[in-house]
């Protein structure tokens, strides 16, 4: 334990002296949100009803922005070796690297993701299922994502490797992302939706950082 809060001290403390990597992402999520509304009309009743799958889907891509970078670095000054010879498990030591991408991208995305809803007119009762929703679906979007920037690690336009691989695998994320908005919107009760997102992260949670540890491994073979 004492590892892995090491690691997401370590990474959070580089993400906070970069800093661009997290701030591109919330920008990009906010640009890409009001952009929306310049395409498809400034009607409020139409932003209403497509409001939240504006939001979940430019945060689904704004968290794509820096899969790239959970490992690189590591990988590229030699630390990633030395993670990988290190007597802890690895798996544990990447799940440390997972929380701190979340909690340097997802949380951020999080916190701004009901200033854009109330821009893009979401009636305010949907609001907390919104936040909720995102609260159990991002950080399997983090989870997900490690194993496709392990996968990717080392390859040319990496980043955009990372992408592919991860987009198809986090739909139903988003699917069930907006439907518990829309469910809550339309009368029906969001818990199916919630309880859907849950089970989607608590079953990468184990996983994710076992399939990602032996990508890594490979890596540095």
């Amino acid at each position: 334990m004492t590892a892995f809060l090491a690691t997401i001290g370590r990474d959070l403390r580089l993400s906070l002296r970069q800093g661009s990597d997290a701030a591109m992402a919330i920008l990009f999520f906010v640009l890409a949100a009001t952009l929306f509304p310049f395409g498809v009309g400034p009607e409020p009743a139409l932003l209403a009803r497509i409001a939240s799958g504006i939001v979940w889907v430019t945060a689904l891509l704004a968290a794509m922005l820096s899969l790239d970078r959970m490992f690189l670095a590591d990988y590229e000054d030699g630390s990633l070796e030395q993670l990988v010879l290190a007597p802890q498990p690895l798996a544990l030591l990447v799940l440390g690297k997972v929380a701190a991408h979340w909690l340097s991208t997802g949380l951020p995305l999080i916190l701004v993701a009901p200033v854009l809803a109330l821009m893009l007119a979401m009636p305010s009762e949907g609001l907390p299922v919104l936040l909720l929703a995102m609260l159990l679906g991002t950080p399997a979007l983090s989870l997900v994502g490690a194993i496709g920037a392990a996968l990717s690690l080392g390859a040319r336009r990496g980043g955009t490797l990372a992408a592919l691989l991860v987009l198809p695998l986090v739909l139903p994320v988003l699917i069930f992302g907006v439907s518990a908005v829309e469910a809550t919107l339309t009368g029906l009760g969001p818990r199916p939706h919630l309880l859907l997102l849950g089970a989607i992260t608590a079953f990468a949670l184990p996983l994710a950082p076992l399939v990602t540890a032996l990508a890594l491994r490979q890596a540095v073979e």
